[in-house]
C-alpha cells in the first residue's frame, strides 16, 4: 500500500481547524418594516451571530413567539362597530 493515504497530510494537520459550530455571522441584512414590535423580533435575529449554533434554537423560538404575538395582536384590534338589528332594504315595494 502505499503512505500517500495513510494520513492526513502535515500541512492540514498543523492548520486551523474547522468548526463548525462556532459563532459566524450570515450578513443577511434586516430592513425595518415600520411595525416596532416586528422590527424588535427581526433586530433579535442578530444575536444568533454571535452564538453557537447550538444557541440559535432559543433564538428563532423567541423570534417567532414575538412574531406571532404581533400577529395576534392585530387581530385583537378594535375595529369598526358591528352592525345591529334587521338590515334595511333600500328597495321600495311600493
Amino acid at each position: 500500500m502505499s503512505d500517500s493515504h495513510a494520513g492526513p497530510p502535515e500541512a492540514e494537520a498543523d492548520g486551523p481547524s474547522y468548526d463548525p459550530a462556532a459563532p459566524a455571522p450570515l450578513g443577511v441584512g434586516r430592513a425595518p418594516t415600520g411595525h416596532a414590535d416586528v422590527d424588535a423580533c427581526l433586530a433579535r435575529l442578530g444575536d444568533a451571530d454571535h452564538l453557537a449554533t447550538d444557541g440559535h434554537i432559543e433564538v428563532y423560538e423567541d423570534v417567532h413567539r414575538g412574531l406571532r404575538d404581533a400577529l395576534t395582536a392585530l387581530d385583537e384590534r378594535p375595529g369598526p362597530p358591528a352592525p345591529t338589528g334587521a338590515p334595511s332594504s333600500s328597495y321600495d315595494r311600493s
